[in-house]
């Protein structure tokens, strides 16, 4: 397809020239910048336009503003025309978007030389366009495969849980939505901003099912008791952690090597039941040693038990949940966390209502 080359000049033997000078290119003409900017609306893919500046009606600067003003003619590339004495002029229309100029009476093997060169540019810039619209198509498409083999793995392993009823996929979705609104709360508040970004975030969301999927190395006789565990038991039931840690890492990689909801998933794992004193299991971490991400996960996984029916407890109101989260503040839980909890606590009961209702129907 030929290059197609807008002439905007008022001599009509100056359009001719150029004209014939560029036969090998579909020419378009106009005798002013009010026809130039006409058919630049009625004609699509105008490639190049020679401008010159001193016009009738609407000017060459004009034109350019005109063009700077409407971000769909940005690709036509504009060589400019100027006298020899109009260096102030040739300045400033390159400062306002022309790529070239060149001075009148025209030299026309120059110009013919600077619209090759131009247009050739101007197809290496389609190009690399081309490649770069592709490229992130590419990593679109292979990101969004990454994440449904990501969250089919996780509704996998969920499944193992739901499967010998140690958890049900009401308690994967209530915990899923209370760490997204506490989350999106928190990462308002200055000293959580470099941490929650929209990014981990979703992960997080993402990987909060898999807190207690370790849970399926402990046995039933444990899991499903219907009352306090014995200390020996209470000792078997905190194994659930290592179990879902070795569940989650391979050998095989190195660490750098972990995607990001692996690393995330682990700290979750890991941490979630450290106690902000120092008291919690397994390795006993205190205050902010114990990761963010473990931090958060604490206190929504205990609101949930709290408030929902387990075989060793009965469900308690949110009031009494909230009581007892706030006497844990500083002792099981961050202090910070507990505070934008409570400030949120009334979007926190939605969600628990929210699937009672479904729970009914």
């Amino acid at each position: 397809m030929r290059a197609k080359i807008l002439i905007v000049d008022d001599s009509s033997t100056d359009r001719m020239m150029i004209t014939e000078m560029l036969s090998e290119y579909e020419i378009v003409t106009a005798s002013d910048g009010l026809e130039a900017i006409q058919l630049v609306y009625e004609i699509p893919n105008i490639d190049l336009m020679i401008l010159d500046l001193n016009m009738p009606n609407l000017d060459g600067f004009q034109v350019l503003q005109k063009f700077q003003q409407e971000g769909q003619y940005a690709k036509i590339k504009t060589i400019i025309l100027t006298n020899s004495y109009e260096i102030d002029n040739e300045i400033k229309g390159l400062q306002m978007g022309a790529v070239d100029y060149i001075r009148k009476p025209i030299n026309m093997s120059a110009l013919s030389v600077r619209i090759k060169t131009h247009l050739k540019l101007k197809e290496a810039q389609r190009l690399i366009e081309k490649d770069k619209s592709e490229l992130e198509y590419l990593v679109k498409k292979r990101t969004q495969e990454f994440e449904y083999t990501r969250d089919i793995t996780i509704h996998a392993l969920i499944g193992l849980l739901e499967i010998r009823n140690i958890e049900s996929s009401h308690h994967t979705i209530r915990t899923q939505k209370m760490m997204q609104l506490l989350c999106e709360h928190m990462k308002e508040k200055i000293e959580y901003k470099r941490i929650l970004t929209d990014y981990s975030i979703k992960e997080l969301v993402a990987t909060t099912p898999l807190h207690d999927i370790g849970k399926v190395g402990i046995p039933d006789c444990i899991l499903l008791k219907p009352g306090k565990l014995t200390p020996e038991e209470f000792e078997l039931m905190k194994q659930h952690v290592n179990y879902g840690v070795k569940a989650l890492k391979n050998e095989l990689y190195c660490e750098e090597d972990v995607p990001d909801f692996i690393k995330i998933a682990l700290d979750i794992v890991r941490t979630h039941h450290e106690k902000y004193d120092g008291s919690g299991y397994p390795l006993g971490l205190s205050g902010e040693r114990i990761p963010l991400f473990g931090r958060l996960m604490a206190i929504i996984d205990v609101y949930d038990a709290l408030i929902n029916k387990r075989v060793y407890k009965p469900a308690y109101n949110h009031s009494y949940c909230m009581e007892y989260i706030q006497n844990e503040s500083g002792k099981h839980f961050d202090p910070k966390i507990v505070t934008a909890f409570t400030e949120i606590q009334q979007k926190i009961y939605e969600v628990y209502k929210e699937d009672q209702e479904k729970i009914v129907i």
